[in-house]
């Protein structure tokens, strides 16, 4: 296997202040688990580009893009240190560049894979992204890179039939959101309920499949809930493509909720993902970072899921 693993130095630089969870060390806590498992060696490591403002707009309004950088620019001006989207959601003269770098990676690891050059990748990227709405950044996320690269497959790639697969701690309602009435994207997701964005229970078409759980559910749970829920409608969608919204703060040991998720879960659901893509879509996958707040726990995660994408186990 030919597993990528997309970052950049700019996605540390977006920062929200030293009492913000989402914090740059995230990406160095993956980088310090890499090494300690002596997995970088295996990966294809490559730098994030920028996206391209248009590439955005596939997914956001013109107006939800401008805002992100007219106010990044504005601080660099000013020389003032943050921007308030909301009580926790801030820009600092770096987080236009950053929101490109980490769109950018998904829509680079996407032309990659259906390229033919990797089999799948993962983005290491900050600001994570699924909380974003085509009309506003919100929940830590300014632009939904998992989206953004969805829709580009389908819209330059002409892919037909594509999922979406969600495995944070909250409810990815950025995402359904943008694709709340298009079919040709399935999304599956779990989720804490009731929990931020307080979303995802309401009616919703066929191709949304959101499974809420209450707090405190363990892996075995979702493991039974993935087997009855996730893979027969992943199944029956034939997806040629699958993104992940790689999110591990359902971790056990992870304080921003209080799912009991541990590493071997998040590499047993990978594995999964990896079957539904072998049958339907040539194992293509692109797997992109959202949450994930306790730094050991998070960097162990992702090694994990990344040893089942590399087949390293």
């Amino acid at each position: 296997m030919t597993t990528a693993f997309y970052t950049h130095p700019d996605c540390q630089r977006h920062e929200m202040g030293d009492w913000h969870p989402e914090t740059p060390a995230r990406l160095q806590a993956i980088e310090d688990q890499l090494i300690a498992s002596r997995i970088d060696q295996f990966l294809d490591r490559r730098d994030a580009p920028l996206a391209d403002p248009a590439e955005l707009e596939r997914i956001h309004s013109a107006a939800a893009v401008d805002a992100i950088r007219e106010h990044s620019h504005a601080l660099a001006l000013s020389g003032e240190a943050y921007y308030s989207i909301d009580g926790d959601t801030l820009l600092n003269r770096h987080s236009w560049q950053a929101a490109l770098r980490a769109a950018g990676a998904a829509v680079a690891a996407t032309d990659a894979v259906l390229a033919g050059e990797l089999d799948n990748a993962f983005c290491s990227v900050r600001p994570p992204g699924h909380h974003a709405t085509p009309g506003k950044a919100m929940g830590f996320c300014l632009f939904n890179n998992v989206a953004i690269a969805a829709r580009h497959a389908m819209d330059v790639h002409g892919l037909e039939r594509v999922a979406v697969v969600d495995f944070d701690v909250h409810h990815g309602n950025g995402t359904e959101e943008a694709f709340a009435h298009d079919p040709r994207v399935l999304m599956a997701s779990f989720f804490q309920h009731p929990f931020y964005p307080f979303s995802g229970t309401e009616p919703a078409e066929a191709h949304i499949v959101n499974v809420p759980v209450p707090a405190y559910t363990d892996g075995n749970a979702v493991r039974q809930l993935v087997t009855e829920k996730w893979l027969p409608a992943l199944h029956a969608h034939r997806p040629q493509m699958i993104f992940i919204s790689a999110g591990f703060d359902a971790h056990r040991e992870d304080d921003m909720g209080q799912m009991g998720l541990v590493e071997a879960d998040y590499a047993w659901i990978t594995r999964q993902i990896m079957q539904v893509a072998r049958e339907h879509a040539q194992g293509r996958i692109v797997s992109c970072l959202e949450g994930g707040y306790n730094l050991s726990a998070l960097g162990r995660s992702v090694v994990a899921h990344l040893k089942v994408l590399a087949e390293l186990e």
